[in-house]
């Protein structure tokens, strides 16, 4: 039987006003894919380009380099980069063209092979696309780049030629073996994309109004109120367990099942995997990433890879969380010696402790070895009855929050006197010139032994003092007590 397919163009559905959302003016895309069988029965499928904070520094990318550098658009596989970069052509060029390295034809990789010509190029370019560019008007997009490093490196002479914008996307794009043949172009900026944190996971609710609240009552120090506080902790909850990956949340829309998002995030760390035992084929990469949850379930100060893989020798091991690192699916927080708006320079690169970069995806990787069904998580999450014991899975998500929010992650430790573990204090974050150090608590537990010894010690580094746990806002003395939906403000 033959199966007819139709595919409708993306629609701008609407435009959300500055007024309304003090933040970044983003268009939210959607559009479907509908199979019609010869009995006239549909099968239709949403598409949906969910609304990116960085679309607008893409925007502001565009308008302030008007062509001179090149971007190139960093993260994690599955993360939303070719979606945002192609709605981008869509919105604000006249016309583009995708070359995805992945898929594309051996013709095109050919083009890049001899680019001394950029009149024959352009030419053999748009014939074998179809696409007609049109001078200062078109986007030329290089999807996958770290996949055929001489297309990286022709966008020297391309930006320099100065007829068409480019935008690069790449994951694993700083692995040596990928451009350890070609020079890096100077002309290229960076910027990195995050999965979708917690303001981004509720405009796909339909929510516009929660963060602009919150930040008037944490300027103001109010509390949200009991209603609203278990609103905004159970929405929390439910974006703990889904994560920040599109292909999830649309599982979730689509489904409202937590199981079909449980399979979709499973299929994203399979991928992770693939792309590890590419670059180390023996599966080490793959049992460090793999052992990130048990690590953290240990309350070390640190990670310790030998735990692991007992052989290793130091230098290697280095290498590999290196590489564990540039995947973009992983974050580190290094031990500095010297709290202080310096602390970067005095980090150490052998004390570390490793986060998963979407906490959606850590929930899953828990509890990798189990059928869903065999595991409770989802619900004692949602219900707020985890245990104590998986309080290292809210660690993860003040991680990822400071990191979406730019900053670096750090921590400290130092002796305890009087007792035999050390004081411990989760994050360290620069503001100003001066430190706030960050102790994360899973419970409404209001104790801060580690951070009122920290302050004592450290007074004239401090600027402010915050507890992230699950209570409403409060204060203690000097301390700011956060609830950790609001973590992404600091």
């Amino acid at each position: 039987q033959t199966v007819i397919c139709i595919r409708l163009r993306t629609m701008l559905l609407y435009f959300i006003p500055l007024e309304r959302t003090h933040g970044p003016c983003v268009p939210i895309y959607a559009g479907t894919i509908t199979l019609f069988s010869p009995d006239g029965r549909a099968l239709e499928r949403n598409i949906l380009m969910f609304q990116r904070k960085i679309y607008e520094k893409i925007k502001k990318w565009k308008t302030e380099q008007d062509g001179r550098t090149a971007l190139l658009v960093e993260g994690q596989r599955r993360v939303g980069k070719s979606t945002v970069v192609e709605e981008f052509g869509k919105q604000e060029y006249e016309n583009y063209i995708l070359l995805d390295f992945s898929t594309c034809s051996q013709e095109i990789r050919d083009l890049f092979r001899d680019i001394s010509d950029l009149d024959y190029f352009f030419l053999q370019l748009q014939l074998l696309t179809g696409v007609h560019l049109v001078e200062r008007s078109s986007l030329i997009i290089f999807d996958e780049v770290q996949l055929f490093p001489l297309a990286r490196q022709a966008i020297k002479s391309l930006v320099k030629d100065h007829r068409y914008d480019y935008i690069e996307t790449g994951s694993l794009i700083s692995i040596r073996k990928n451009v350890k043949d070609i020079l890096i172009p100077s002309e290229e900026q960076r910027v990195l994309m995050h999965p979708m944190d917690f303001e981004e996971f509720l405009w796909t609710l339909g929510d516009q109004a929660t963060i602009p609240s919150l930040k008037i009552l944490l300027q103001k120090q109010r509390p949200a109120g009991d209603g609203a506080h278990r609103r905004l902790m159970r929405l929390l909850r439910l974006y703990m367990l889904i994560g920040g990956m599109p292909q999830a949340v649309a599982a979730y829309l689509e489904s409202n099942d937590p199981e079909t998002v449980d399979q979709v995030k499973r299929d994203i760390l399979r991928l992770y995997e693939d792309d590890f035992y590419k670059i180390d084929a023996t599966g080490r990469l793959s049992q460090l990433f793999d052992a990130i949850p048990a690590q953290l379930s240990k309350n070390s100060s640190r990670y310790v890879v030998s735990n692991i893989l007992p052989h290793m020798r130091p230098g290697n091991s280095l290498n590999l969380i290196a590489e564990l690192i540039d995947s973009r699916a992983v974050l580190a927080a290094y031990h500095t010696s010297l709290p202080s708006a310096e602390m970067a320079s005095y980090k150490d690169l052998t004390r570390f402790k490793l986060f998963l970069s979407d906490t959606g995806l850590f929930t899953t990787l828990m509890f990798k070895s189990k059928n869903f069904t065999e595991n409770e998580l989802y619900r004692k999450l949602l219900s707020d009855k985890l245990s104590a014991n998986l309080g290292y899975l809210y660690e993860n998500m003040a991680a990822q929050m400071l990191t979406a929010n730019g900053y670096g992650l750090y921590y400290h430790t130092f002796p305890n006197p009087s007792r035999t573990a050390n004081y411990e204090v989760d994050f360290l974050i620069v503001q100003g010139n001066k430190i706030c150090p960050v102790e994360v608590k899973s419970s409404g537990y209001k104790r801060h032994a580690s951070l009122d010894a920290f302050c004592q010690k450290y007074s004239a580094q401090i600027v402010k003092k915050y507890l992230i746990y699950t209570k409403d806002l409060q204060k203690d003395h000097d301390v700011l007590l956060l609830p950790m939906y609001m973590t992404p403000l600091l």
